[in-house]
């Protein structure tokens, strides 16, 4: 069998946590953040963990993490 490959924006976008669950970054983040409200600001700190449903699909794309 040949290798599968990684999708290149799955590579760029997710990480695996230690137990296998799919994080992911924030929305929102990027430009246009003085109309954004500072509590939503707060909120969209870090990373955050993917939903079952999504991260199924997420995992499809990335075989071998």
């Amino acid at each position: 069998m040949p290798k599968l490959k990684t999708k290149s924006a799955v590579k760029k976008r997710f990480r695996l946590t230690g137990t296998g669950k799919v994080r992911a970054n924030v929305a929102y983040k990027r430009h246009g953040l003085s109309k954004r409200p500072q509590q939503m600001k707060r909120q969209a700190r870090g990373t955050f963990v993917l939903t079952a449903a999504d991260a199924v699909i997420v995992k499809k794309f990335m075989p071998y993490a």
